[in-house]
């Protein structure tokens, strides 16, 4: 067991005002009765290797956020399956050996999927080719998709999520924004900035299928997406839900150092990180 004496954590991204996870860390903390303190702090790229650097011994761990996925897996020793696949680290480990990094974006898709009944899928929709689709097609691989379209303007940005595609055993396809006649699937993630231009026809066609909509935004809702969504009488969820859920692993991680072991009273954890977020 770790001991409760003062631990240091923090998310780090640029720009990190807007992050919730200073408020889902320590309502998980309070419960454990670990008496440990989570910030934010706005670092760049090119500030973070001196900014880890500069880390004493009283620092567990670290969230990143945009722009900072990349580099923390270029500086982890060891990084799991899910950064490996995708080359983004949103989770460091300070362990005495190394730094150890983990992808829990994931795994915090997958929790929120099955928050609202998806846990396995044949086929889905991704709009967007950016970090995050890299993600979320990592875990419809892990909810056993076979086939999935990515919406986006420029062929050259879904090149590598169709070869990742192929390690994964997932044919990947490009479909153009506005284009008609999409085939219905089960679930559609949106991976666009809040503030990413979608027209309404676009947003339209978009809809017409039907099905779940996972939109992993969360600080500009609802979005032009999820507007179209919910005129159409479909179900449109923000990224709130993949929020939390990615930072219950964490908190694993930063407990255990492992995403796998769950924690003491998960439920109790789990309940207290979402009335911080959403409220009762």
């Amino acid at each position: 067991m770790l001991s409760s004496a003062a631990t240091r954590l923090a998310v780090w991204g640029d720009p990190i005002a807007h992050s919730r996870s200073p408020q889902l860390h320590a309502a998980a903390y309070r419960v454990l009765g670990l008496d440990w303190t989570y910030d934010r702090r706005q670092v760049s790229e090119s500030d973070f290797p001196a900014a880890l650097d500069a880390l004493d011994g009283s620092w567990r761990g670290l969230s990143l956020t945009m722009p900072l996925k990349g580099v923390a897996f270029s500086a982890a020793r060891r990084n799991d399956r899910r950064a490996q696949l995708t080359g983004a680290t949103n989770t460091l480990l300070l362990d005495p050996a190394g730094l150890l990094g983990f992808n829990t974006d994931i795994g915090g898709i997958v929790g929120s999927l099955a928050e609202e009944g998806i846990e396995a899928v044949d086929a889905a929709r991704i709009v967007g080719a950016g970090a995050t689709a890299t993600s979320a097609l990592v875990a419809l691989s892990e909810l056993g998709a076979q086939a999935v379209e990515v919406v986006a303007r420029r062929a050259a940005a879904v090149e590598p999520l169709r070869e990742l595609g192929e390690r994964l055993g997932i044919a990947v396809t490009r479909v153009d924004f506005g284009a008609g006649g999409l085939a219905p699937v089960p679930v559609t993630i949106a991976t666009l900035p809040g503030d990413a231009p979608v027209t309404d026809a676009a947003a339209d066609a978009l809809t017409a299928p039907g099905g779940l909509l996972l939109d992993v935004v969360y600080g500009h809702w609802p979005t032009v997406l999820s507007r179209a969504w919910e005129r159409a009488g479909h179900r449109a969820v923000s990224g709130l839900g993949m929020l939390l859920h990615q930072a219950v692993l964490q908190v694993r991680i930063f407990t255990s150092g492992d995403p796998d072991v769950p924690l003491d009273d998960e439920a109790s954890v789990l309940a207290a990180m979402r009335r911080a977020v959403v409220g009762d």
